[in-house]
This record gives C-alpha cells, structure tokens and sequence, in this order.
C-alpha cells in the first residue's frame, strides 16, 4: 500500500488526556473512502506507527478525524502526537483498513469504554443515518473524561446510557440485563482490556458470531519482567543496547538506523528480519514455528537470554 501525505488541519482537546486531529490531503491529494469500524496507521512525529479509529462519514472524505489518548505509558506515539502534531504539522498514514466492519443485523448494541468511544461513534452515527435501531453504553470515569459526551447525548437520546465508575471496581457498570438472553442483536466492543474481557465472559452463552471487539493491542510489546539486552547488527557491525521498557524496533529508531514497519503490534509481519543467532522470545501473531528459528518481529519480540544477532 501506498502511504498517503496529510497535514493537520485542525485540532481540538476534548479531554485532558484526549486531542482530536482533523487531518487534510496534501494539495491535490485525495483521501480514499471507508466503512464504519475502519482505522488508518498514523507515522507519528516521534516516527512509531500507530492505528487510530477514523469518525464521521466515509463515504466521500475530504477530511480524516481521528482522537488521540496520550497514554500514561506512551512510548512515544501518542506523546508525540499531543506534543509536536501541531496544526500543519505534516504526517504520512496509510489507507484506511477495517478488521471491525459493521454487520448488517436486525439490531445492535454498541458498547464503548474511554477512547474506544471513536469506531462506535462512527457506527452509531451510521445506524442512525440508516434509521436502524440500536443501544448505546458508554462508560468512562468522570463526565470530565470522557470525550464527545455533549455530541453523544444531543445526537441519540434515549438510546444512549452513560455510566460513570470514579475508577472504583464496585461502580463499575452492570451488563447483565443486557446479555441474560440471547437476542438477535450483534454487539460491537471497544474499550479497555478490562471492559472487554468482561463482555466476553458475560456473553458466553450468545452465538459467537455475534459478539464484535476492537483490540489495537492483541500483545505485550513490552512486559513488567523484561530486562535490557544487546543486538548486534550483523551488516554494519554495530551493537544497540534494547532498554527493558523498549522494543528492538524502537531501540533502533532511536540509535538512528532506519527500518521498515506498519502496525508495531505483531501482527502484519513488515517488520520481519532475519535472527543470525541467539534466543528469541517470540510475541507475534505472524511467524510460524518453522520460520521463528531464523526470524523475528523486532516490533514486539525480544531476546530470551543473551544478546541476538539481526541481519541488518
């Protein structure tokens, strides 16, 4: 795929934590259509490639809007967005991809846990604009965090409900009623791990075709246990310290050698390079057993014990 060259148009904060950016073509560029549930991979400033969810109406866009968290872990994708996409500000995306379309159905319960409020805000605006029935539940921790909330309630109503925690677990919302009989309803999640696992465990007894769920986060690219370690690059001789809250990927970015990547997620297999030797701890959803004794996604992966030697 072709990458796409955008510029920041406008952008707005609507929380502490989020910022919504409004991103034009370049001049004489044309932005490709999509489908409720779609995202596009953003170059960050920092140069980590990270999915955002696309809003509004695909169907002939002038104008991408997608809303960014700045993570208080952030490794430097949403900081870097927060920080220096600044209106003007040039970045290249590519085109829009969608592994949450929305299903045709008799009926829909939308269900969205912070910034997960952005494809199933999309989607809810897309079933209205088709007079097809739906619930919405949006729970975030406070009325001051939680984003699109005064657009949210004047679009839908009483088909809206929004639940308030505090971020205390015995406030949190109660699922049951909506989940204790099987309906013809599907039913599309986006959230925190927490909130999905919860509706996962809830509708076990529901047909699983019909339960949806985004997850731009299917593995750990950097855990509580791990260490620092060396790479050594096999083509230019030199050797790159990997901290143990970064990634090879990113230990590299910042050692100023450039690489190939997309979704830094483990999932897409750009990232793909030779292991010459050493042991990987291997944490994609790519490479198969055969493949993983000669490569690594140096997105996520990281080294068992000892050092690896890359073919770069």
């Amino acid at each position: 795929m072709e990458s796409i060259g955008t510029r920041v148009a406008a952008r707005r904060a609507l929380t502490g934590e989020i910022t919504e950016f409004t991103l034009a073509p370049m001049a004489g560029g044309t932005l490709p259509p999509f489908a409720p549930g779609a995202h596009i991979t953003v170059r960050t400033p920092s140069g980590a490639m990270r999915r955002y969810s696309l809003m509004g109406d695909g169907t002939a866009p002038d104008r991408y809007v997608i809303a960014v968290k700045r993570e208080p872990d952030s490794r430097g994708g949403s900081a870097s967005m927060h920080e220096a996409a600044t209106e003007g500000h040039e970045l290249l995306i590519e085109p829009p991809e969608n592994d949450f379309p929305l299903s045709d159905a008799p009926d829909y319960l939308l269900i969205a846990g912070g910034i997960g409020i952005t494809p199933i805000f999309a989607m809810a605006q897309a079933l209205d604009r088709q007079g097809k029935p739906f619930q919405l539940i949006y729970c975030t921790r406070s009325p001051e965090q939680t984003a699109y909330l005064d657009e949210i309630r004047a679009q839908f109503g009483d088909r809206l409900i929004v639940h308030h925690d505090d971020g205390d677990p015995d406030k949190v919302y109660d699922f049951w009623d909506h989940f204790a009989e099987p309906t013809k309803a599907q039913v599309f999640c986006c959230g925190p791990r927490a909130l999905m696992e919860e509706i996962e465990a809830i509708s076990g007894h529901w047909p699983e075709t019909a339960i949806h769920f985004e997850d731009f986060k299917p593995v750990e690219v950097v855990r509580a246990d791990d260490t620092a370690f060396e790479v050594e690059l096999a083509r230019s001789g030199r050797t790159v310290e990997v901290p143990a809250d970064r990634s090879i990927l990113e230990a590299l970015r910042a050692a100023g050698i450039s690489t190939v990547s997309s979704c830094e997620s483990g999932t897409c297999g750009t990232c793909r390079t030779g292991l010459l030797e050493g042991a990987a701890d291997h944490r994609d959803m790519v490479l198969t057993d055969e493949e993983k004794a000669g490569q690594i996604m140096i997105c996520v992966s990281r080294a068992a014990s000892g050092r690896l030697v890359l073919d770069l």
